[in-house]
């Protein structure tokens, strides 16, 4: 039974239940040409497209030879109410904390969270101990 959206912060925090994905993560710039190019299909390869004034990111899946940066996504597995209070601040500090970096994308059910690959286990056990601590 589905009973919508959390919004008490130590509810959100508690029932994060942070869930590592197996594979790597990218952030790229794309130019018009490129997505005049590619269209719907490079959209639909995507985990997320943000247009911005200085031009479009794509945020996708890849493998771990690819250059650049990479980050882990880590999914809050609750669903988090969008107009909910704290829970984008507790995670993040957490984080910042243990010196780890923290991009956020809130969707419509989770938050997602993107890590620097090589803390990515680090950062989940934070997550963790963070909901560990909600829930006592």
């Amino acid at each position: 039974m589905n009973e919508g959206p959390v919004s008490a912060l130590d509810d959100m925090l508690s029932g994060m239940s942070p869930k590592l994905a197996r594979s790597p993560y990218k952030f790229a710039r794309i130019s018009t040409l490129s997505l005049i190019l590619f269209g719907f299909l490079g959209l639909m390869r995507s985990f997320a497209f943000v247009w911005e004034e200085e031009g479009f990111t794509q945020v996708k899946e890849t493998t771990i030879a690819d250059k650049g940066p990479l980050f882990a996504r880590i999914t809050l597995q609750v669903h988090s109410d969008l107009e909910g209070v704290g829970l984008t601040a507790a995670v993040s500090t957490a984080l910042s904390k243990a010196g780890i970096a923290c991009n956020v994308i809130a969707a419509f059910h989770h938050d997602h969270l993107f890590v620097p690959w090589e803390r990515r286990e680090e950062a989940l056990a934070v997550l963790e101990q963070v909901s560990s601590l909600a829930s006592s």
